[in-house]
C-alpha cells in the first residue's frame, strides 16, 4: 500500500528514501528554519515515547500516540502565523505544542488534571476534544468569527478519518462553505479508525474530494512528507485569508499517512492488523526522509542531533516534573466550564464540597 503514496496524492516533495523528487518544488524556507522543523519533530518523538512510559508506570491515564503524524503536524504548525487558530483533537501535540502550548498541559490533561486544559492567554489553541469530529462546528464557528471581526488570521481543525463519518464533519464544513469561513480542515488518513480500516470509513476513494459537495477545494498530499505538508497548508492558508474571486476561502487537506502505534496505550493492534503492514509504511517515516534531506543539504550531522537530543530530553524531563508537582483539586473541574459560572454548575460544585466534607475524598474514592 505504501509504494502508492506518490500515485494517491496530489502533492508530495520527498520521496521515501529522503530525495526530492524530479517534478517537486521545495518550500523556501532558510536553513535555520528547516532544521528548526526537523528538531521539534525530534520533540514530537521524544515526547511521545516518554508519555507512553508515563502511562506504563502508572503515573499517567490513557495516551494517544501520534508516532507517524510528526510530519503532518509539525509540517502544518510552521505554516501558521501566530494569530490563527489551532481546535484539536486528541493526536495533535505536535501541532498545539509547536503553536506555543507548554509541553506540561500535555501531560496535565492526561494526568487527570484540569489545569492542563486552562491554555495560556497567548496561545490560540483550544482544548483537547477526546469525542470525534465535534470540535469540528466549533472550529467553524470561531473562523465565522474571525472573518464577521475582520480578523487577519485563519482556524485549523485536526481530526482523523474515522470523524469523516460523523455528522458533524457534514455540518461543520457544509457551514464553511455556505458562509466561505476561513477554514483549515486537516484530516490526518491515518488508515485506522481504531480498528476499522480506511476501505470500510468510506466507499469514496479519497477523503480530500468530499470537499466537492460542501463547494470548496480539497486535496491529498503525502502527511509523512513534512515539506509537502508545509507547502499545502501554507499556499490553503493564503487562500483563507485572501482568495481570488473565483476560490472559495475553506479548504480540506487530507493528509495521507500511517499510525504506526497503537491507537493509544489500551490498544492492541496486533488484534486487528498485521506486522508487515506497519513495517511497510514505517519505510516512509517522516523523521529519517527529513533527515536525509537536511544531511545531503550540509545543514544537519551527529554532532549536532546529538544537541538536539540533548535539548529535547531536558525539556522534556522539565516538563514531566512540572507536570508531577502540580496539586489537583477536584473542585477545579467545574472552574472551566464557562467563561462566568452559571447557576446549574455553582450548584454541582456546592454538592461535591458537600460530599467531601461530609465523608472524606478517601471514602468517596473507594465507594
Amino acid at each position: 500500500m505504501s509504494e502508492s503514496i506518490r500515485s494517491d496524492t496530489d502533492v508530495q516533495i520527498l520521496d521515501k528514501d529522503g530525495s526530492v523528487l524530479p517534478d517537486a518544488t521545495v518550500p523556501d524556507l532558510d536553513d535555520d528554519t528547516l532544521v528548526e522543523m526537523y528538531a521539534q519533530m525530534r520533540l514530537c518523538r521524544s515526547f511521545d515515547e516518554r508519555a507512553v512510559s508515563l502511562q506504563r508506570q502508572g503515573r499517567s491515564g490513557t495516551y494517544s500516540t501520534m508516532l507517524g503524524h510528526e510530519g503532518t503536524l509539525v509540517g502544518s504548525a510552521f505554516a501558521l502565523a501566530e494569530d490563527d487558530w489551532i481546535v484539536p483533537y486528541y493526536r495533535d501535540q505536535g501541532a498545539t505544542v509547536t503553536h506555543g502550548l507548554p509541553l506540561e498541559n500535555i501531560l496535565m490533561y492526561y494526568m487527570g488534571h484540569e489545569q492542563g486544559s486552562v491554555i495560556p492567554e497567548d496561545v490560540n489553541v483550544m482544548p483537547i476534544c477526546i469525542t470525534i469530529a465535534d470540535h469540528i462546528p466549533h472550529a467553524t464557528g470561531i473562523a465565522w468569527a474571525s472573518k464577521l471581526k475582520g480578523e487577519e488570521s485563519a482556524t485549523v481543525c485536526y481530526f482523523g478519518d474515522g470523524a469523516t463519518s460523523e455528522g458533524d464533519f457534514h455540518e461543520g464544513l457544509n457551514f464553511a462553505g455556505v458562509m466561505d469561513t476561513p477554514n483549515l480542515f486537516i484530516c490526518m488518513n491515518n488508515q485506522w479508525a481504531i480498528s476499522t480500516p480506511f476501505e470500510r470509513q468510506t466507499a469514496a476513494d479519497t477523503i480530500a474530494q468530499k470537499a466537492q459537495g460542501y463547494g470548496f477545494e480539497g486535496i491529498r498530499v503525502d502527511g509523512m512528507d513534512p515539506l509537502a505538508v508545509y507547502t499545502v497548508t501554507q499556499q490553503a492558508r493564503e487562500k483563507a485569508l485572501d482568495p481570488d474571486a473565483d476560490q472559495a476561502r475553506p479548504t480540506l487537506i487530507e493528509t495521507l499517512l500511517y499510525r504506526i502505534g497503537a491507537h493509544n496505550t489500551s490498544d492492541d493492534p496486533s488484534a486487528y492488523r498485521g506486522e508487515e503492514e506497519v513495517e511497510e509504511w514505517r519505510e516512509w517515516d517522516p523523521l529519517p526522509r527529513l533527515e536525509t534531506f537536511l544531511r545531503e543539504r550540509g545543514l544537519l550531522d551527529d554532532e549536532e542531533i546529538d544537541a538536539i537530543e540533548e535539548r529535547n530530553t531536558e525539556q522534556v524531563e522539565a516538563a514531566v516534573e512540572a507536570a508531577e508537582n502540580v496539586t489537583a483539586d477536584p473542585e477545579e473541574m467545574f472552574e472551566h466550564v464557562y467563561a462566568e459560572q452559571t447557576q446549574n454548575v455553582r450548584e454541582q460544585q456546592e454538592y461535591l464540597r458537600r460530599l467531601r466534607e461530609e465523608f472524606g475524598d478517601e471514602q468517596l474514592l473507594e465507594d
